[in-house]
């Protein structure tokens, strides 16, 4: 696939700079990726949507209070600290801001604790390591901010609406955003129709934003994020799958989580590190429908979809979306990508 088959272009003023309220009022695009046919609906109308049977599966990562700001000991300089994955107690990888101009050793003046910048990683990426040992986990709640998205100007009131509800595996450092739609009642809802409900855990990594940059985007040097696919969850997709009902991923993080889970052909359970990068070609084993918000061109994500619905069916959706003055990105409106023909179904 050739960079320039993921640009297009996405009007400033259309990115949603607050959530909705109540979150299920946002709007939903039906996508057919056997006819492309499009359809406009309200998120709320899901449970209609969906039949008995099917399998909603939800990514319950918990976005970290991840960003820290501090100043340079002796210079007194900002430094901004965002936190990515932890290597070992206490220490962290972490883009530091301004990376250039720290030093291997500089120190760092926190609220409640203190920082050593070391190893670089590359663009802006280093080691951080904090002290006294054990602090950072006991402060982090009080001295964290929530990592919002640079294209994000409103700080929000309540940092929860940048949690999905059913968060509950700490670990991400950006919200699986697809997931911000659903409240108490939709989920209510949902299942007194029978539509099933099971959980992966992916955390989602700051590295899932990096715009591709490769001309050719399958040379695009892929992130790792950490997943985990219970077992219960394994059972119940299986179960799915047995009675020709559909699996729907709610949002990009959880497709890579159970395609990354079936690599072997079908479904098991386990955890680990994932790099998948999923372009056109790929050949999807476990998710028959997929909801997710609206992405930002050249990046891995618009690559995904546009690999599960094709890339031409993909920019006729965005391109319709954008007419019609749907929000995008974070806090934007969704769309559900499926198929109307019972023989798209891949998970058989």
């Amino acid at each position: 696939m050739r960079l320039a088959e993921l640009e297009f272009d996405l009007p400033a003023e259309l990115i949603a700079q607050e959530p909705l309220i109540p979150r299920d009022a946002s709007r939903l695009l039906v996508v057919d990726r056997a006819s492309g046919a499009l359809d406009h609906r309200t998120f709320r109308d899901l449970p209609e949507l969906l039949t008995r049977g099917d399998l909603l599966v939800v990514n319950d990562s918990r976005v970290i209070p991840a960003r820290l700001l501090g100043r340079k000991a002796g210079s007194g300089g900002q430094v901004e600290i965002l936190l990515l994955r932890p290597r070992e107690p206490d220490c962290w990888e972490a883009l530091v801001r301004p990376g250039r101009r720290l030093a291997h050793g500089s120190r760092v003046e926190l609220a409640e604790v203190g920082a050593t910048i070391g190893e670089r990683l590359g663009e802006g990426l280093r080691l951080v390591t904090f002290d006294p040992p054990g602090r950072l986990d006991e402060v982090l709640g009080r001295i964290g901010q929530m990592p919002l998205p640079r294209y994000l100007h409103t700080r929000l009131s309540d940092p929860e609406r940048y949690q999905t509800i059913y968060a509950r595996a700490t670990g991400s450092a950006a919200a699986p955003t697809a997931g911000l739609h659903f409240t108490p009642a939709l989920l209510a809802a949902l299942s007194e129709r029978g539509i099933g409900l099971a959980s992966v855990t992916l955390h989602v990594g700051l590295d899932t934003f990096r715009p591709v940059q490769t001309p050719v985007v399958e040379h695009h040097p892929m992130h790792r994020e950490a997943w985990q696919v219970p077992l219960a969850t394994a059972q119940a997709v299986a179960a799915a799958r047995q009675a020709g009902r559909r699996v729907v991923a709610v949002g990009t993080t959880s497709v890579r989580a159970l395609e990354t889970a079936a690599r072997g052909g079908e479904l098991a359970a386990g955890a680990g590190w994932t790099d998948l990068f999923i372009t056109p070609g790929y050949r999807f084993r476990c998710v028959d429908a997929m909801i997710t918000n609206f992405h930002l061109p050249r990046t891995t994500l618009f690559a995904m979809v546009c690999a599960f619905a094709g890339a031409e069916h993909m920019r006729a959706a965005y391109r319709e979306a954008i007419a019609r003055r749907y929000r995008l990105l974070s806090f934007g409106d969704a769309m559900v990508i499926w198929s109307s023909l019972e023989g798209e179904r891949r998970c058989r």
